[in-house]
């Protein structure tokens, strides 16, 4: 059942993102060669703990599997849901990572794609196209459109990329993944029809090679099928009557850390 959120809601959920991304912006701080997953999820949990909210996805459930950690963290074939550990990062590396808190009882909830020191010329215009997917479904997300809207908007942007199938964006309010359902792929004109209250997590993840892939023995990370780099970026998106506003943001991140793709000139509501 989708639960479309009142005006107080969404400020809830506004302050709730907004602490996702400052928390972003700290861990962007330490992104270098050297630094450890296990490193960074001690700094996220630290900074997000310190400003009066929880981690989300720690201890979170699906199935018997409990997610031990603060952060997701998704390293190059990685796709998501990494549960972090002691290897060092290297350069040359892509670094995802999916950052969650519960602020007041509303979940804040975003994920961008790191640079490791110097990446490749072929990671870097995966970076793009996938924040340039993100935004593209983003522009779809208003009132009186379907959520294939969406979906093909995202779909049509990183055609020849690997549109991961298997995993999509989803509702978010006091629970971590509400309905509906967000693909990143779609047919123009069906699904869910768009209204006023809906609160969403667009989220294009986007492989190098193809769409296939595989979850590791710990049950979490999911892991591109032909060991090919992959990509993600989220924002949570609130719709109005008249516009949509994203409620989260990675300015704090782009102020400290060189991002991966070329930014775009983005209204934060529109």
């Amino acid at each position: 059942m989708v639960q479309l959120k009142s005006t107080r809601e969404i400020e809830r959920l506004r302050a709730s993102a907004d602490l996702v991304g400052r928390t972003l912006g700290e861990i962007a701080k330490h992104v270098e060669p050297g630094i450890t997953p296990n490193e960074l999820d001690a700094i996220a949990e630290e900074f997000i703990r310190t400003h009066g909210a929880e981690p989300a996805f720690k201890g979170h459930k699906a199935g018997s599997n409990v997610f031990p950690a603060t952060l997701c963290v998704s390293v190059n074939d990685a796709v998501v849901h990494g549960i972090p550990d002691d290897t060092p990062l290297k350069s040359g590396d892509l670094l995802s990572i999916d950052c969650g808190v519960v602020l007041d009882g509303f979940i804040g909830d975003s994920a961008y794609t790191f640079a490791v020191g110097e990446i490749s010329d072929e990671k870097k215009a995966l970076c793009d196209v996938t924040y340039r997917g993100l935004h593209a479904g983003i522009e779809q997300a208003k009132t009186g459109n379907r959520i294939g809207d969406i979906g093909h908007a995202v779909e049509s942007t990183c055609s020849d990329y690997g549109i991961v199938k298997a995993l999509c964006g989803h509702g978010v309010g006091r629970s971590l993944w509400e309905e509906p359902q967000v693909p990143n792929y779609g047919t123009p004109g069906t699904g869910r029809r768009i209204k006023p209250g809906l609160v969403i997590c667009i989220e294009p993840m986007i492989n190098i090679g193809d769409d296939e892939v595989t979850t590791d023995a710990d049950g979490w990370t999911v892991r591109t099928a032909d060991r090919t780099p992959s990509a993600h970026y989220e924002h949570m998106v609130a719709v109005h009557s008249d516009r949509y506003e994203i409620l989260s943001t990675f300015d704090y991140v782009e102020d400290v850390h060189t991002p991966p793709y070329n930014p775009l000139t983005v209204s934060e509501s529109a």
